[in-house]
């Protein structure tokens, strides 16, 4: 489960940094950002609805 947890702070990471690249009118970055959104962000979901979460103890 920690994988997941890191994919989606990169994922909201990505988020971030594609919203400042259009802030900046950056067209790679918005690009790369949405990019990685979609493939980090998409593992990430998916893996938790396969899964689920964890068991609390």
């Amino acid at each position: 489960m920690g994988l997941v947890i890191i994919f989606m702070l990169v994922a909201l990471l990505a988020l971030y940094g594609a919203f400042s690249a259009i802030k900046n009118k950056n067209v790679p970055g918005i690009i790369f950002g949405v990019g990685a959104v979609a493939v980090f962000g998409w593992f990430a979901i998916m893996t938790i609805v396969h899964s689920g979460f964890p068991a609390a103890q």
